[in-house]
């Protein structure tokens, strides 16, 4: 599923895939692909609706 997040430590936008084979709640670390800094992504997708949500926090 497309998605994205806004990175945690650079503020810019990132484009991403997320698995739904990995749940309707997941927690993960991507690297920004601008800063190329770690952000803890938390995801939900509502599976229904096929709404993605991603939260990015600063690792650590």
């Amino acid at each position: 599923m497309e998605a994205g997040f806004q990175c945690a430590y650079c503020g810019e936008w990132v484009d991403t895939t997320v698995d739904p084979g990995g749940g309707a709640s997941q927690s993960y670390v991507e690297d920004c692909a601008v800063c190329c800094r770690p952000n803890v992504l938390t995801v939900t997708i509502d599976f229904e609706s096929q709404a993605v949500e991603i939260w990015a926090t600063f690792e650590g």
